[in-house]
C-alpha cells in the first residue's frame, strides 16, 4: 500500500464572527479575525490518499485524475471568495479553519463517487495551513472513500 499527498493553494476571506454573540463578545472570542470586514488567506491544503497501485499504471491514482478531483471538490467552490458569504455551507456556520477543514473533507467525499466509480481508496489525512504559524490537519483511519 502506498500514500499520495498532493498539495493546492486556494486564496479566500472569511469573518470569524457568530449571530449568537454580540459585538463585544465575538472580538473577545476571535479577536481581530471579528473584523467586520472580514480578512484574508493564502490557504495551502494537503489530500492524503492511500491504496494498492494499480496493476497496470502502477500508480494510486492518475495526477491528472486526483487534480480534478480536488479542483472540482473544493478549489473551484473557494477559491477568491468571501467564504461566510460565497459559500452556503458557511452561511450559518462559523468560517474556522477547523470548519472549513472538515467541510472541506465532506465536498472531497461527495465528489468521490462521480469522479471515481468503483474505485476504493483510504481518504488518510487533510491538512490546511491558514498561516506559516497555523495548521490543522485530520487523520482518518479507518475512514474509507469507496463508490
Amino acid at each position: 500500500m502506498t500514500r499520495l499527498t498532493k498539495r493546492y493553494c486556494f486564496s479566500a476571506s472569511h469573518r470569524l464572527f457568530t449571530q449568537q454573540f454580540s459585538e463585544e463578545r465575538n472580538l473577545e472570542i476571535f479577536g481581530k479575525c471579528a473584523n467586520p470586514h472580514g480578512h484574508g488567506h493564502n490557504y495551502y491544503l494537503e489530500v492524503s490518499l492511500s491504496g494498492d497501485p494499480d496493476s497496470r499504471s502502477s500508480m494510486n491514482l492518475s495526477r491528472k485524475d486526483f487534480d480534478q478531483w480536488v479542483h472540482h471538490s473544493v478549489i473551484e467552490r473557494v477559491d477568491h471568495t468571501h467564504l461566510n458569504t460565497d459559500i452556503e455551507a458557511f452561511s450559518q456556520l462559523v468560517p474556522t479553519a477547523e470548519n472549513i477543514l472538515a467541510t472541506i473533507e465532506q465536498w472531497l467525499r461527495d465528489g468521490w463517487e462521480k469522479q471515481f466509480p468503483g474505485r476504493t481508496l483510504n481518504l488518510d489525512a487533510l491538512r490546511l495551513e491558514e498561516t506559516p504559524r497555523n495548521s490543522f490537519q485530520i487523520n482518518m483511519k479507518d475512514k474509507t472513500t469507496t463508490a
